[in-house]
């Protein structure tokens, strides 16, 4: 698919300076503490008090050329109508504003604008490649950022983000580690960048835990309309080791995609290998376009944050969908967007039943998640909280609190989870948590 923006690459554009990172976010948590209104929250504004509604905001990019998240809002407003026809929050209706960043710099410091100028207390489960454009007027304003997609470095350091996945690091060190214990020779086919340069790292950080040899650093342009000899050359070497079936792991963000066309033209030449990826590259959206069960994905592995969508876990968002959503088809519960946007709401939910009927604020709601609030997701994820700093700030993530993957793969065109029988090391959620803490990120 020619017409999605790059996501998984870019995540990585800022992660060659850890210490850097994680000095900023000392630095701007303790200019925050010094604000006796908060980091710019002006004194007595509240985004919800008495009887007024609690206003919160959920952005991502609609109607582009490139990445589309319409479940995210979509999502965002079945569950503000759920909560308000239950009752609402200690009798407070909950407002859900939405905005569309449409995939640029400058949508995304629009709708930080418009959260702040609409007061609302935080930001939740939105999608934005620009941290750098909206970070900075949530964080003068003192809004926090609950979820994200976990597409941008600036969501796992900045002092007011508080993500509820790993992100791409979690899910490439996943990766790594399902495949150590299934495939002989492995080729990473990845963008020639300074951002793709850290790919290897990740996905090394789990091969090495699972005791496998690094996989070949194969290098392709961002941009290239086919990859014939890309195709070509991943297949040769993935296929050296007549007695251990091979892997092919495509990592080029939008360009995902156009690799699989040209793999699925090229492998037909080749003893059989087994492709994977990341959630992000690929999802079931894509996985129907592209054929399902008669498309290159089939038989892929694929690593996520959550439970697949089958899982009896996600039946509290279904139901939420079907009272309040019904019919509209921008919400699928297979999408990751919807799914993080469901588990955000949980959290903001547990917040704001924590403040009961105190003062609803930007400002409460950052204090409430500094004060280790244990958010349960029921089982969807670990139990969630945010401490000072994570035990992964000494590798440029001091927010990452949540490293759990889990594995899947593309049976009959549709994501299931993988089994252990599968020889992939990994069933259920498996926390990466360890193996980053070792990743050799430069």
């Amino acid at each position: 698919m020619t017409g999605r923006r790059r996501t998984s690459s870019m995540f990585l554009q800022s992660l060659s300076r850890p210490v850097r990172a994680t000095a900023v976010y000392a630095g701007s948590l303790a200019v925050c503490a010094s604000l006796t209104a908060g980091c710019g929250v002006i004194p007595g504004a509240t985004g919800g008090s008495g009887g007024d509604p609690i206003k919160v905001m959920t952005w991502a990019p609609e109607n582009t050329d490139a990445t589309n998240k319409p479940g995210m809002p979509a999502m965002a407003r079945a569950y503000g109508k759920w909560i308000n026809s239950h009752g609402g929050i200690d009798g407070r209706r909950l407002e859900v504003l939405t905005c569309n960043d449409h995939n640029d710099s400058v949508g995304a410091a629009k709708c930080a604008r418009q959260a702040v100028a609409e007061d609302v207390v935080a930001v939740v489960g939105s999608y934005s490649q620009f941290g750098d454009s909206f970070l900075a007027p949530l964080e003068s304003a003192g809004i926090p950022y609950i979820g994200g997609y976990g597409v941008t470095s600036e969501e796992f350091t900045g002092p007011m983000v508080y993500p509820v996945n790993g992100g791409q690091p979690a899910l490439l060190a996943g990766l790594g580690k399902a495949l150590a214990a299934t495939c002989g020779k492995i080729a990473l086919v990845r963008p020639d960048s300074i951002a793709g340069d850290q790919l290897p790292a990740l996905l090394d950080s789990g091969l090495k835990a699972g005791g496998h040899v690094a996989a070949r650093d194969q290098l392709a342009a961002e941009n290239a309309t086919e990859y014939d000899g890309q195709a070509d050359e991943a297949l040769r070497y993935a296929t050296k080791n007549v007695t251990r079936k091979g892997c092919v792991v495509p990592a080029l963000g939008d360009r995902t995609d156009t690799f699989m066309d040209s793999f699925r033209r090229t492998r037909e030449g080749y003893p059989a290998v087994r492709t994977a990826t990341v959630l992000g590259s690929v999802d079931q959206t894509v996985i129907n376009a592209t054929g399902g069960a008669t498309g290159p994905y089939e038989g892929a592995y694929i690593t996520g944050w959550y439970p697949v969508a089958s899982d009896a876990r996600w039946n509290p968002m279904k139901k939420v969908i079907s009272e309040e959503a019904f019919g509209d088809n921008r919400i699928d519960p297979a999408d990751a967007g919807v799914q993080t946007t469901w588990i955000a709401y949980t959290v903001l939910k547990a917040v704001l039943e924590k403040t009961g009927a105190g003062e609803v604020s930007a400002d409460s709601v950052r204090r409430t998640l500094n004060d280790d609030l244990q958010v349960s997701t029921g089982g969807l994820t670990p139990t969630l909280h945010w401490p000072y700093e994570s035990k992964l700030a000494g590798v440029g993530f001091p927010r990452l609190v949540n490293a759990a993957v889990t594995l899947q793969v593309v049976q009959e065109g549709r994501l299931v989870a993988a089994r252990k029988t599968t020889g992939s090391g990994i069933d259920g959620i498996t926390d990466m948590t360890s193996t980053l803490e070792n990743a050799d990120i430069d």
